[in-house]
């Protein structure tokens, strides 16, 4: 039986071929175009979710830096490189290998043969005698080429720095290293007193580190010469210790998820004498890129599942209308006799193939769309960029494709079957569609009631048309078009409010010279006396242990008057208590009311340590982006740190790090909030007129020990996200736009089908007395119906599933939650979908009004 249904199929496709072949040929077209959109959508946004870690791995990367400083105790105690503490750090448990990179004293020389003191504390040299930046965390030339690491006189820079610099590639650089000793001469910055090393280096590229492809406002400096190996060697040959007073080591770590915490312990009891320390783990900056880069890929992945969509209702409405028009064939062959698995067979052959076909086209068109990808700051580091194949996307698009569509076809097939259709035919209600009734009740004109009709009635027989799942899409886009604004305007209230992400004040003093000192006490009560400043609280900033694993933290007063946005408990308000970024409780497993464990370093290394310490989690804070720069440290950022009372630092601790002056012994930062009511231009020149007072107290100091030392007035200071986010702004427009293309041409199809199919109704109303701008009229109220159900339906969820995502996406990077639906916006949105289905009814419109009459009733 089987076998004589497939005879019949296989017959009826060959002599069919030749009259179908061109609507086979539109289905597989339509399959693989539209559907190779969708795959190639949902491909990027994971390559471009995927992008950093892809980038990151082909740079051999340490898993974490530890950077040491040297100390200023005897000769000797503190030196922040020597071969044997290198050997020691490679040789501890679970420690996979490590190299070290020295930061040089060195400055760009002028044109007095004087080094150029002004970059101090912006631009610093490096250089590794073991291939630091070379061979392991790899920096990546963006333009020119790699120095080569055997000649000492050719040097890489960051893009920033030879701005910064001014200079160019192929530029002879002269630069000069000075010993420490020299550093402190009185004529030191003047040619009077000549570098110890002076090298003429050619600037053969330009470099970005993987640290620093999405950075935040604070990490744009300092930013790195990269001197090579056979420079480091020489500096090594007369005495590193001479040369530099730093140095960073990378370190990579086996198993760094299991083992990393114990890395950071045992590094901290390795430092030498009275140095100290930071530590930079590189997860922290791969979860910050993934969420400065989620934006992209979400867009993506929605423009993917759209149109994915899209394919499987639009294909469906196609395989629908190639059924429909075999069946007047189907109703010969039940009448010679054919039974209903035979009539549901005939036609199916020639529409799975063209599925098949499709969907291998849509792989193909997926295929060549991969170049593109991936999106976002990655893209111009990437490391391969050509064709790439998601096996997991293609294989479960092809499976949705194929199986998805094939039993659609069958279903309908079946369903369309002469003898299905004739007992639908007899089961099927004599009245029609309420809302048709209760139009035509209302007294409206005849063309409007057609119209309704038209859009809620499917019809039977020839002249039916799938309504129901026109409606549905019509429905569905204005839902998706509404949900991407919404969720696009909560984008750009985040992007627009700082206290969102952390900077719930206006301006912050920071000292940004190569001096060490904070800010003075006497411009914090110059603040605090100000009668234009709310409110002004200094804090400092640190690297600790909590529970054993390295994080940044920020040290403040209790019931401090200014604290980072508080997103669940309150802020500080005893000694033993600590508010945690929501990812750092999320990183320990913790919750409100457990108790961590916080420390610094060993009572070996002096006073200035903090001995285990048990504080309560009171809260969790969206933590700003302030602190040490992410090459050289850890610093707080959106979900990442942590608020501790500083009373947690013991005297013994604070006197160790303070000087006899008053001046020099400040918080790290001040955070100002303006009074409501100062123009911000009278604020700002206000706190500059106080950051000048505090640069003067520095040059008061004794013995010029405040010199170097530079207090600047900064406004907001962005986080990694929120730089890469404004940046990506057209996204949501983008996306917004194509759902509206998309809608517009699906209800263009829509009516045109409808207007095919109903031609014979259509040929019927003008013999009835319809003039041609009656029937034009029908058609623009079909378009307005479905437009209007579209909106009815579409608005109110679009605005919830909107808020919805936009809620789940702020906790997922940490922000402050708190969508904004635009109702311009929306409102817009409503009113252009009524316009566009009227404008796009016209070309339909003018199909039912040229209808023949004559020959579409010429069989009647």
């Amino acid at each position: 039986m089987k076998s004589q249904v497939m005879k019949v199929a296989w017959y009826r496709f060959r002599v069919t071929f030749r009259r179908r072949w061109s609507g086979y040929l539109s289905l597989a077209l339509l399959i693989g175009l539209i559907g190779g959109l969708a795959l190639g959508g949902v491909a990027a946004a994971r390559r471009t979710q995927s992008s950093f870690s892809t980038y990151v791995g082909s740079t051999n990367p340490s898993d974490l830096n530890m950077s040491i400083y040297s100390g200023t105790g005897p000769p000797g105690s503190g030196l922040s490189y020597t071969p044997a503490l290198t050997r020691q750090i490679g040789h501890l448990r679970y420690v996979r290998h490590s190299r070290v990179g020295l930061v040089l004293n060195g400055f760009l020389l002028g044109a007095s043969g004087a080094p150029r003191l002004n970059e101090a504390g912006k631009v610093y040299p490096v250089a590794s005698p073991d291939g630091l930046f070379f061979n392991q965390d790899r920096a990546t030339v963006t333009q020119g080429r790699m120095a080569n690491p055997d000649n000492s006189n050719e040097i890489m820079m960051t893009a920033s720095a030879a701005r910064l610099l001014g200079l160019h590639l192929g530029q002879i650089v002269p630069y000069g290293f000075y010993t420490n000793g020299q550093e402190s001469l009185p004529g030191f910055g003047t040619p009077a007193v000549h570098p110890g090393i002076r090298v003429e280096a050619k600037l053969v590229g330009f470099a970005v580190f993987s640290s620093s492809i999405v950075e935040d406002d604070i990490d744009k400096f300092p930013t790195f010469v990269v001197f090579t190996p056979a420079l480091a060697d020489k500096v090594l040959a007369d005495g590193a210790q001479s040369f530099s007073s730093a140095a960073t080591y990378g370190v990579q770590v086996e198993s760094p998820g299991r083992h990393l915490p114990a890395v950071e312990q045992e590094l901290g009891g390795v430092i030498p004498g009275d140095a100290t320390f930071s530590l930079h783990a590189v997860a922290p900056v791969a979860a910050k890129t993934d969420r400065a880069i989620k934006p992209i890929s979400i867009a993506l992945g929605m423009f993917g599942g759209v149109a994915l969509l899209a394919a499987l209702l639009i294909a469906t409405q196609s395989i629908s209308r190639r059924l429909r028009s075999g069946i007047d064939d189907l109703t010969v062959l039940r009448a010679l006799g054919a039974d209903p698995v035979t009539t549901t067979a005939d036609g199916l052959i020639g529409i799975l193939g063209a599925i098949v076909l499709g969907s291998l086209l849509a792989a193909l068109v997926a295929l060549c769309l991969s170049p593109l990808s991936p999106l976002g700051p990655v893209r111009a580091v990437y490391p391969s960029l050509g064709l790439s194949v998601d096996w997991a996307v293609f294989g479960l698009g092809e499976a949705v494709l194929m199986v998805g569509l094939s039993t659609i076809a069958v279903v309908l097939a079946a369903r369309g079957a002469p003898h299905r259709a004739a007992q639908r035919s007899r089961l099927a209600s004599a009245t029609g569609s309420k809302v048709v009734q209760a139009a035509s009740g209302a007294g409206l004109p005849a063309s409007a009631v057609v119209g309704v009709r038209m859009a809620l009635e499917s019809g039977s027989g020839r002249t039916a048309v799938p309504v129901r799942s026109a409606l549905l899409g019509t429905a569905l886009a204005v839902i998706l078009v509404v949900s991407t604004v919404t969720f696009g305007s909560s984008l750009q209230t985040l992007v627009n409010r700082p206290a969102l992400y952390g900077w719930n004040w206006t301006y912050m003093l920071n000292q940004v010279g190569a001096g060490s000192a904070g800010i003075p006490p006497q411009a914090l009560s110059a603040l605090q006396r100000d009668p234009d400043v709310a409110a002004a609280t200094g804090v400092n900033y640190n690297d600790v242990y909590l529970d054993g694993q390295s994080t940044p933290f920020i040290f403040g007063d209790l019931n401090a008057s200014i604290t980072p946005p508080i997103l669940s408990g309150h802020a500080l308000e005893k000694p033993d208590q600590i508010v945690l970024g929501a990812a750092t409780m999320a990183a320990l497993h913790k919750r409100l009311g457990d108790t961590v464990v916080v420390s610094y370093a060993s009572s070996k290394n002096g006073p200035a340590y903090i001995p285990p310490t048990h504080l309560v989690i009171v809260g969790t804070a969206t933590m700003p982006a302030v602190g040490f720069a992410s090459l050289v440290s850890d610093h707080t950022s959106m979900g990442n740190g942590a608020l501790v009372p500083d009373s947690i630092i013991s005297a013994r601790f604070q006197n160790a790090v303070s000087t006899p002056y008053r001046t020099l012994n400040g918080p790290n930062l001040v955070f100002v909030r303006i009074r409501a009511g100062v123009a911000p231009s009278a604020g700002l020149a206000n706190l500059r007129r106080i950051a000048a007072s505090a640069n003067r107290d520095f040059a008061l100091v004794p013995g010029g020990a405040g010199l170097g030392n530079t207090v600047i007035v900064q406004g907001v200071q962005r986080p990694a996200e929120i730089v890469d986010y404004r940046t990506i702004g057209f996204t949501p427009a983008l996306l917004v736009a194509a759902l509206a293309i998309g809608a517009v041409v699906a209800l263009a199809l829509t009516l045109m089908t409808s207007v095919r199919r109903r031609r014979r109704d259509l040929a019927l109303l003008k013999t009835l007395g319809f003039t041609q701008r009656q029937l034009a009229a029908a058609v623009a109220w079909h378009a307005s119906v479905s437009a209007l159900i579209g909106v009815v339906i579409g608005v109110p969820i679009g605005i919830i599933l909107g808020r919805w995502l936009w809620d789940l996406f702020a906790r997922l990077i940490y922000a402050v939650p708190q969508p904004t639906v635009p109702v311009a916006s929306v409102a817009l949105v409503a009113l252009g979908a009524l316009v566009l289905a009227n404008i796009v009814a016209a070309i339909p419109g003018r199909m039912a009004a040229r209808t023949p009459t004559a020959l579409m009733l010429r069989a009647e």
